[in-house]
């Protein structure tokens, strides 16, 4: 018999592969795609901090695309970034 914790894992593994595939997202599944909670999320869109649509007025989509390149603004240059640019720009 297969143990219910492992039959959980393989499940939760198969739901993170549809969503990789999958272009529009509703609020729960953005919420797993990106660890945020959903009431933040929420907070995002009611804010307009976060690309999202409505296209019935009440229900919040993202598009994946948008959300990776979102979730990728504001990149925290590491030490040796700054390092790098130091050195490129030595008079």
């Amino acid at each position: 018999m297969i143990p219910e914790k492992l039959i959980s894992e393989k499940f939760s593994r198969l739901e993170n592969l549809l969503l990789l595939q999958k272009k529009k997202l509703t609020l729960k599944e953005a919420a797993l795609y990106t660890g945020y909670k959903e009431s933040y999320l929420y907070k995002l869109t009611a804010s307009k901090k976060i690309p999202h649509s409505k296209p019935s007025g009440g229900a919040v989509f993202f598009d994946r695309e948008e959300l990776e390149q979102w979730l990728g603004k504001n990149r925290v240059k590491t030490t040796e970034d700054v390092e790098n640019e130091a050195e490129f720009f030595k008079i």
